[in-house]
């Protein structure tokens, strides 16, 4: 009996998701995106995003409008799934062969959709070798699957230091001269730092905060590189990244993992996000953190700068991610799929999108003709974030070994716990994403 249970929760829970996949009830929410009546001959191409907020979907369903009345052959409905739905539910449909037209899908994996035979070759629909200059280069490497494009960039991001230049006035320092390197920003640190007893009011700054992980402070200790190169080769265990390690386990034994830890449990979002409620000094965020401070930071006085450099002679590097415009495989109008994805990537859609949302765009000619639009600190932030994507690297989840971050971070976290010797955790760390490699 029990089961004969448990085979029919199973059923009732593969029904739910290929409902899920069909638009019905309790599924994607679709979205007309326009007159039914201009429906009539015209191929129709359902697209998947994850963008439903208040400020996100009205503008991808103008610029849906737009494509819609541009021409007379291709119609675009839209539907939207939950962030942590969407990208499930596409595998489910591909595997059921009822795959959407078009979807905005992880930027990083593009390749492992590519080997598992889970998104279309574009090659045959770029006629034009000069289409890939419409993007950041570093964005365009990100798609190609055995030199071949199987997406094309839609957005991206980077991550910037943003300061309180109020903390900074009160703790003697210039608030127009932001830390530069890994020295100031921590000399910085320490006279923003404010403590009652043993107790902190205020931390100036503590690394892991934010949006910048021990890989991407090892990958700026590392003028840029990250643990694998470009062809797979294993880059972890270098002398820079071990410094880099040590340095991040210093903040730790400096501060204390208790006072880290409690600080860290009062974390909230909006108002109660931590450098904007004045509890922290400096933090590192994306681009579009700014609009938090901007709604919620009641006129806040900050700044923003590159991330610190290592030394005063290399360069500030960053990290980014982003999403693609991708056809899944089994789509059955992908030479029309195509034709929208020109469209949702090109010059005019994109530089829409970027002043309306604040977003970093793949295509480099509406990065730059967002800056236009903008004025103020939204035009102060947005060309911070343009520019620092001179010195932004993506990190590319390899198609061969998917996981190799789950073989480094917990070694990492070893380190900043106390638990392991960064020299043997990097040791380490190289031998098993290696040994994966070689699989």
């Amino acid at each position: 009996m029990k089961r004969v249970s448990v085979l029919f929760i199973s059923i009732l829970i593969l029904l739910g998701m290929l409902a899920g996949c069909s638009g019905s009830a309790g599924g994607p929410q679709e979205e007309s995106s326009g007159d039914s009546s201009a429906q009539k001959g015209k191929i129709t191409l359902n697209f998947w995003t994850f963008w439903g907020s208040e400020t996100r979907r009205p503008v991808i369903e103008k610029i849906i409008n737009d494509f819609n009345q541009s021409q007379d052959d291709i119609y675009v409905k839209h539907t939207f799934l939950p962030f942590g739905d969407i990208w499930t539910k596409n595998l489910a449909a591909i595997s059921a062969g009822n795959p959407p037209d078009v979807i905005i899908n992880d930027i990083n994996s593009v390749q492992h959709r590519a080997k598992n035979n889970q998104s279309t070759n574009l090659s045959e629909y770029i006629k034009d070798d000069s289409f890939k200059d419409n993007f950041y280069p570093r964005l365009w490497d990100t798609v190609l699957y055995k030199n071949e494009p199987y997406a094309v960039p839609f957005n991206t991001d980077t991550r910037l230091l943003f300061y309180n230049k109020k903390a900074f006035k009160e703790a003697g320092l210039d608030p127009n001269k932001p830390p530069k390197t890994w020295d100031e920003l921590e000399a910085y640190a320490k006279k923003l730092d404010k403590k009652s007893g043993d107790r902190y009011e205020r931390i100036g700054f503590y690394p892991l905060w934010g949006s910048f992980g021990p890989p991407s402070w090892l990958m700026n200790a590392d003028n840029g590189k990250g643990f694998l190169s470009k062809d797979n080769e294993v880059q972890i265990n270098t002398p820079e990244k071990l410094e880099g390690l040590k340095w991040l386990k210093s903040w730790n034994d400096r501060i204390g993992a208790e006072n880290v830890n409690a600080f860290k449990a009062e974390f909230g979002s909006e108002q109660s996000n931590p450098f904007i409620a004045g509890k922290v000094g400096m933090w590192v965020d994306v681009a579009t953190f700014y609009t938090q401070i901007r709604d919620f930071g009641k006129d806040m006085d900050f700044g923003v700068a590159p991330m610190p450099a290592k030394t005063s002679d290399a360069r500030h590097w960053s990290d980014g991610g982003g999403f693609v415009a991708e056809i899944p495989k089994g789509a059955k109008h992908p030479k029309e799929s195509f034709e929208f994805i020109k469209y949702l990537t090109g010059e005019q859609a994109q530089t829409y999108w970027a002043s309306k949302n604040f977003d970093n765009v793949a295509n480099k000619k509406a990065s730059e003709d967002a800056l236009s639009k903008l004025s103020g600190n939204d035009k102060m932030v947005y060309k911070e974030a343009v520019d620092n994507l001179q010195v932004t690297t993506m990190n590319p989840v390899p198609a061969d070994a998917p996981d190799y971050q789950n073989k480094i971070n917990p070694l990492i976290d070893a380190v900043l716990l106390g638990k392991e010797k960064p020299e043997n955790a990097l040791k380490k760390a190289q031998s098993k994403v290696e040994q994966s490699l070689k699989k």
